[in-house]
């Protein structure tokens, strides 16, 4: 198991989110006045730019609050060569202002491969940070807070995957990237929600199998099935965020606001996808709004990605239900702050693990990199064989 320097695994995968690591302004200045750093002429300096990224997200009251972390943290990653992946479900101030690299799973984990930092700060959560150092283990992989799980990561264990290839040997596992390095190393190959489809199609050719195992989120895979028509088993895993959208929320949303476009991830129930008018990955997502500019978008997925991606798209209307990750929000500025400042909390994963996830995290990366596919919506569900 993948563990963390200085601190146990137990418990970050707790539900709820402890409400001091939702920081508004008073919490930023609070923060940053207890680590000495003041909103001065300096920082006014190097942040007013920055500033211009967020100014629909974050008032211009409550900026001098911001921007002392957001200047130190610029400064240390440049002393320390260190870079941040900003994960889409983060809020603006970290995702624009100290996010070196930003976007969905798949884009980050070709980042870590890719960048010559020898540091990598991980702006989301715990299996991010595993599959950074998967790809990058001579470089130092740091997660601002230990508590930032993931409730499908923490739905399945490897001698769970085991257990399922035991009962369908020579059945091709296909693992979604919202896993630990341990389930990882007992699969064939990764995805994202960006992939999932094509590469679910790419295993049964290649394993010339019409079955695919693809773990662990059962709302990916009976969308997933619902596009390819390849038989799939799964498990019961489910994101706590996207599964409480509901096909009566599409329908109040609809009926609220007229001309609404309605925009799923494919990790939300069958028939909500079936309701909405566009469905793919967070990177899918944001391309279908900065492409087509829709007058009223409602985006149902994790609350800050609207933010984000209204900042791409400043012409058009957000409506913004909340459903809002706990554990990406346990990611803060003053979190990150800590991280780089004490280098702690870095990210070891044993070396025989490790080298069993990134074969399966290399095969995806391998295949032709293309556009994020979107899903067709519309669909009836399929069934899948739930283990």
């Amino acid at each position: 198991m993948a563990r963390i320097i200085d601190a146990p695994l137990t418990g970050s995968e707790a539900s709820g989110c402890d409400p001091r690591a939702v920081h508004g302004s008073w919490g930023a200045l609070d923060a940053a006045a207890r680590r000495g750093l003041a909103y001065d002429a300096q920082v006014r300096a190097e942040t007013d730019a920055l500033y211009e990224r967020v100014k629909h997200a974050i008032p211009a009251i409550e900026w001098p609050a911001y921007a002392p972390l957001i200047a130190a943290i610029n400064r240390m990653k440049r002393a320390k060569n260190a870079v941040i992946l900003a994960h889409n479900y983060m809020t603006s101030d970290i995702f624009y202002c100290v996010g070196d690299f930003r976007g969905d799973s798949l884009q980050l984990a070709r980042e870590a491969a890719e960048t010559d930092a020898g540091i990598i700060v991980q702006a989301g959560v715990r299996f991010m940070a595993e599959t950074s150092k998967c790809l990058a283990p001579e470089k130092t992989v740091l997660i601002p807070d230990l508590r930032a799980g993931c409730s499908l990561a923490a739905s399945i264990t490897g001698a769970d995957v085991r257990l399922i290839k035991a009962r369908y040997p020579g059945v091709p596992v296909v693992t979604y990237v919202n896993t630990t390095a341990e389930v990882k190393a007992e699969s064939d190959v990764c995805c994202t929600s960006s992939n999932a489809a094509a590469i679910v199609e790419w295993a049964a050719r290649t394993w010339n199998s019409d079955r695919v195992i693809l773990l662990p989120d059962e709302f990916l895979a009976k969308n997933v099935a619902a596009q390819t028509g390849i038989k799939i088993i799964s498990w019961h895993g489910r994101c706590e965020v996207h599964e409480r959208f509901t096909v009566e929320d599409v329908a109040e949303l609809r009926a609220a606001h007229p001309g609404l476009i309605v925009l799923a991830h494919p990790e939300c129930p069958p028939d909500v996808m079936a309701a909405a008018d566009f469905a793919g990955s967070t990177a899918a997502l944001q391309d279908y709004v900065v492409e087509k500019r829709p007058g009223k978008v409602v985006l149902l997925t994790e609350c800050s990605m609207s933010d984000n991606v209204a900042a791409a798209a400043p012409d058009v209307d957000f409506i913004r239900p909340c459903n809002l990750c706990p554990h990406m929000k346990r990611i803060t500025l003053e979190g990150i702050y800590d991280a780089l400042a004490e280098m702690k909390h870095e990210v070891i994963i044993p070396e025989d693990v490790r080298v069993r996830a990134k074969r399966a995290i290399d095969a995806m990366l391998a295949l032709p990199k293309e556009k994020p596919h979107a899903f067709e919506t519309g669909r009836a569900e399929v069934a899948v064989e739930l283990v």
